[in-house]
């Protein structure tokens, strides 16, 4: 029996994994993932989400970070 774990991410960190799967499930779908290179593209997939969410934070000036009320 698979043992089970239980996470709790922040909001932002919800986001970045959710890009990285995806990242990654490209990576499995265009058939560049073998079991001996699977932690590479993982690492490579959580980098590029981290590299993604950090450009928005730059580029993307939010309400809450501006101090402006709409």
């Amino acid at each position: 029996m698979i043992e089970e774990t239980f996470l709790r991410l922040q909001p932002s960190e919800a986001v970045v994994c959710s890009a990285a799967s995806r990242l990654m499930a490209a990576f499995i779908a265009s058939g560049q993932v073998n079991p001996e290179n699977e932690e590479a593209f993982l690492e490579r997939s959580l980098s590029l989400a981290i590299r993604l969410a950090q450009g928005a934070d730059r580029a993307i000036d939010s309400d809450d970070e501006s101090g402006e009320r709409l």
